[in-house]
């Protein structure tokens, strides 16, 4: 496990050139801003002593020259710090997406999504502060102190002294507050990862929300959050508003104390008026680097306390990663299963799972919701790994293929479709490594019936399908996975009750143009229709996670168990819901017929389509 340090002094090694020129400039900037108070002092000794006009000109020609190199200086310093810091955050930003992207699916499924883009939002913008505005100040708020204070020693050593004593209270101050600021400010960033995993959970279940008119109950829960979120905001910003006062009491008590005690010096002529002006302009030089270094301190908080929710992310790893000793052989598709068993925590879902598909075979698995059907095709990907058995594929165990290569063999389709805000064509070819044809394209929509609906669309398959395939129905969702799978032409495909959202007619005419598809690859299909099913060299009927029945349509049939009565009850349904349509369609003939049971000519017309 790596130390926020270790991880900030990486990041900083990346850009120690740009920070190391960046500080030095800054640096050289804060000597020269230290020479304008005694050019000050000159002045107005020049003035009271009546040495000439010409004098003060060309001292204040030269406070002008030295203003001048100054801001230059500390421009191009401040950019070459916060160019660092905005690159840093550019690569953190990159690293952290990455190493999420490798994470197991279980890790995200007990993660709140909300609150994952709050660490590489919020956070990683106060790490990104710390590093730029935290190094800059940093740096010109110690070398202007330092510069100041030897030219204080330089001018009135008693002064200098009663000065060094009283400024650092405004620090101490700082850092005392600082602390609670910290506490806070971790406080605000864990309420504003729950306020956007609220919103984020009401903008993504927007049709739940509608659906069962839930949206004032939604309303009030997240006016709860958000007033806790207001309510830590507050607390911060009442500790935060505390240091300016106590800061000006403090600077303005230093000032008094100078003036009281500079003043007697000068009236007494062990002190010229020139040098109490110039210890005095010192003075408030010093006053705002005091009131940053405090700041600092409050920025080295609050980055620091998001580092180490960053470094949460960094050290979550993948229970499901690439083998030490990967094969690399080509995978032609022959799929086996050995005595698996798999569980969620504690609830066991599959239990000694045995079967095996020969390349080019197909298996379909059927069986009662929550039987372990999609857990056990999730399998073989490796989105879960198994506790106990073995999954092959070829006859070498999964786990020593590269996932990259084990994910590429493998089309699926899984049960909840997810779209890309892409147009179609991306959408479709997401799962290639080059762009699809128009040729390619048309096959993948041909296969999967989707390509009489992109027909209809505006701008075929360059549309824009909004945010989740927000734009399509449910059946076009799903032939756009299907396609998504064939374009992607894999040795074994999964469909995992692919079809659901479709009508039998359009099941019937996919399902015989993957029979095609199927024949050159290894196809396992979960389904809860027989008609999708009765044609799989094998059918697996799981329940509770065990295998009850195996065999083909018929010898399942035969057996009358399970399978037989998933298909009778199929049957059943589809015959009441004929006979609800032959109801429906009487009902309608006798309220356009009349007494002589000849149907009215004008509805006669409109059933024609004449009307």
């Amino acid at each position: 496990m790596t130390s926020p340090r270790a991880t900030f002094l990486h990041y900083l090694g990346q850009h120690k050139f740009r920070l190391a020129v960046g500080v030095a400039v800054v640096g050289l900037s804060a000597f020269v801003a230290v020479l304008a108070p005694l050019l000050i002092g000159r002045i107005v000794d020049a003035l009271t002593q009546g040495t000439g006009l010409d004098v003060v000109l060309r001292l204040a020609a030269l406070m002008v020259v030295l203003s001048a190199i100054e801001s230059s200086l500390r421009g191009f310093g401040r950019w070459r710090i916060l160019d660092a810091s905005r690159r840093i955050e550019y690569r953190m930003r990159n690293d952290l997406l990455a190493h999420l992207q490798t994470m197991h699916l279980a890790y995200f499924q007990h993660q709140r999504i909300g609150d994952l883009m709050a660490r590489l939002t919020n956070d990683l913008q106060a790490v990104r502060q710390m590093v730029g505005f935290g190094i800059l100040m940093l740096t010109n708020t110690l070398l202007t102190l330092v510069f100041t204070f030897v030219s204080m020693f330089g001018v009135n050593t008693k002064l200098a002294l009663v000065a060094l004593v009283l400024t650092p209270f405004s620090s101490y101050t700082f850092w005392t507050v600082g602390r609670r600021v910290n506490k806070r400010f971790e406080q605000l960033q864990a309420q504003f990862g729950d306020l956007s995993a609220k919103a984020q959970e009401n903008f993504s279940g927007i049709r739940v929300v509608k659906a069962f008119s839930q949206e004032e109950p939604e309303i009030g829960s997240f006016a709860a959050v958000n007033r806790d979120y207001l309510d830590k905001a507050v607390a911060l910003a009442k500790v935060n508003g505390l240091l300016w006062p106590m800061m000006n009491f403090i600077l303005g008590g230093a000032v008094l104390a100078i003036l009281y005690i500079g003043g007697q010096d000068a009236i007494e002529h062990r002190l010229t008026i020139g040098q109490l002006v110039q210890f005095i302009a010192y003075l408030q030089l010093i006053s705002w680097p005091m009131i940053a270094l405090g700041e600092v301190v409050n920025l080295i908080q609050q980055g620091w306390a998001s580092l180490r929710r960053l470094q949460a992310l960094y050290d979550a790893h993948a229970s499901v990663a690439d083998p030490v000793d990967p094969v690399d052989l080509p995978i032609k598709g022959a799929v086996e299963m050995r005595g698996v068993s798999f569980a969620y925590g504690q609830t066991i879902v599959l239990r000694d799972v045995s079967f095996s598909v020969p390349a080019g075979g197909s298996l379909a698995i059927v069986g009662p919701t929550g039987s372990g059907k999609s857990t056990l095709v999730n399998l073989l990907p490796r989105l879960f790994d198994a506790q106990q058995g073995e999954i092959l594929i070829d006859g070498i165990d999964v786990k020593r293929y590269p996932l990259a290569a084990l994910r590429r063999a493998v089309g699926y389709v899984p049960q909840e479709t997810f779209l890309f805000s892409v147009p179609l064509r991306e959408n479709v070819g997401f799962g290639t490594d080059h762009s699809l044809t128009a040729a390619e394209l048309e096959w993948a929509g041909e296969v999967s019936q989707l390509g009489k609906d992109v027909a209809d669309f505006p701008a075929g398959y360059d549309t824009m399908i909004g945010e989740r395939g927000v734009t399509l129905s449910g059946g076009q969702k799903q032939r756009t996975a299907i396609a998504r799978a064939v374009a992607k032409d894999p040795r074994v495909l999964i469909l995992d009750d692919a079809l659901s959202a479709v009508d039998t007619y359009t099941e019937a005419e996919i399902l015989k143009r993957l029979r095609g598809v199927m024949r050159e690859r290894t196809s396992i299909v979960v389904a809860h229709r027989i008609s999708t099913v009765k044609d799989a060299d094998e059918i697996l009927v799981l329940d509770d996670g065990r295998i009850a029945e195996r065999g083909t349509h018929r010898e399942l049939l035969e057996q009358g168990g399970l399978y037989a009565s998933m298909y009778r009850r199929q049957l059943l349904e589809e015959e009441l819901e004929v006979d609800e349509e032959q109801q429906e369609h009487e009902k309608r003939v006798r309220a356009t017929t009349d007494d002589s049971g000849f149907q009215r000519p004008r509805a006669r017309m409109e059933e024609l389509g004449q009307d």
